[in-house]
């Protein structure tokens, strides 16, 4: 069953005990990041303080645009990218928010979510 908002429903690794809910929420976010050509693709929107646009992200990645959209819509689908859309164009961004939280999923030490 999906989860409808991975990032917001997951919880940090180190909790005392995770709920069904927030295993497979927290297994999705990872599951988002678990293909290089994502990982990519989150390194270069990283790297920009503006929204990019999909025909920017093309040509670093080497893959057809179908492919780059489909790796876009997973990491949208997991609450870690933003989508906007501009005429004809999509642009996407990282959701800063969404990253502080999955850095604190790895938090081994962390007791409970806060």
């Amino acid at each position: 069953m999906p989860v409808a908002d991975p990032v917001a429903c997951s919880a940090p690794l180190g909790a005392e005990a995770l709920s069904d809910e927030e295993a497979r929420a927290t297994a999705a976010v990872f599951a988002a990041l678990g293909n290089p050509a994502r990982v990519r693709l989150v390194n270069l929107l990283a790297g920009n303080d503006e929204p990019v646009c999909l025909c920017h992200l093309l040509e670093p990645l080497g893959l057809a645009q179908a492919t780059v959209s489909e790796h876009l819509r997973r990491l949208v689908a997991a609450g870690l990218v933003l989508r906007e859309e501009r005429g004809k164009w999509s642009y996407f961004s990282l959701d800063a928010g969404a990253f502080e939280r999955v850095s604190a999923l790895a938090d081994l030490a962390k007791g409970a979510c806060g």
